[in-house]
């Protein structure tokens, strides 16, 4: 149960202000409401939740446990550098209606944002993809809905920066603890 509970928290704190929040809320506000993005925000969200945990689970299954560690730590490192990053997105001027369109553009963006790799991460380290999976698609998908029944609050990415930097380093420590563990320095 670990795995489900820190990928709970951890998708739902490192969606705050991410790029896939941002285009859910534009578009939410583009259209006028939220009808239609529920679905493909759930069926989206646990695709790649699922897709990350198993990746998590098939590469760490290769790996002797220094390995895996420093595998978890360069998952983390790679979610440090994602919520770091300042990014510039565009309001969306003709937002498409095509749903299909909207599920490749929410899967890209979720399958290189921190809170999938932090999925992968802990399904690496815990050895359970599925609970890793199920809490990485609960976090997210309970940012992503309140994002839509709020847009107009959460769509802004520049008021949540100041805690993605901080949840950036608190990323960053965390990798840099393991690897130095798992070289055995610490």
């Amino acid at each position: 149960m670990p795995a489900f509970f820190l990928a709970l928290v951890a998708a739902a704190l490192l969606s705050l202000g991410a790029r896939d929040q941002v285009l859910v809320g534009r578009l939410a506000l583009a259209r006028g409401g939220a009808a239609g993005l529920i679905p493909v925000v759930l069926v989206v969200t646990a695709l790649s939740s699922g897709l990350m945990a198993w990746g998590g689970s098939l590469v760490a299954a290769l790996l002797p446990p220094a390995a895996k560690t420093m595998l978890v730590a360069f998952a983390l490192g790679a979610a440090a550098f994602e919520l770091a990053w300042t990014r510039k997105d565009t309001v969306p001027r003709e937002p498409t209606h095509s749903q299909f369109a909207l599920f490749i553009v929410l899967l890209a963006r979720q399958l290189g944002d921190a809170a999938r790799f932090c999925v992968f991460a802990l399904a690496a380290a815990t050895a359970s993809p599925p609970l890793s999976a199920l809490g990485g698609w609960l976090g997210g998908v309970a940012v992503l809905v309140a994002t839509l029944l709020a847009p107009e609050d959460l769509a802004d990415p520049a008021r949540l920066r100041p805690l993605r930097l901080v949840l950036a380093g608190l990323c960053a420590i965390t990798a840099l603890i393991l690897a130095l563990g798992a070289r055995g320095l610490l």
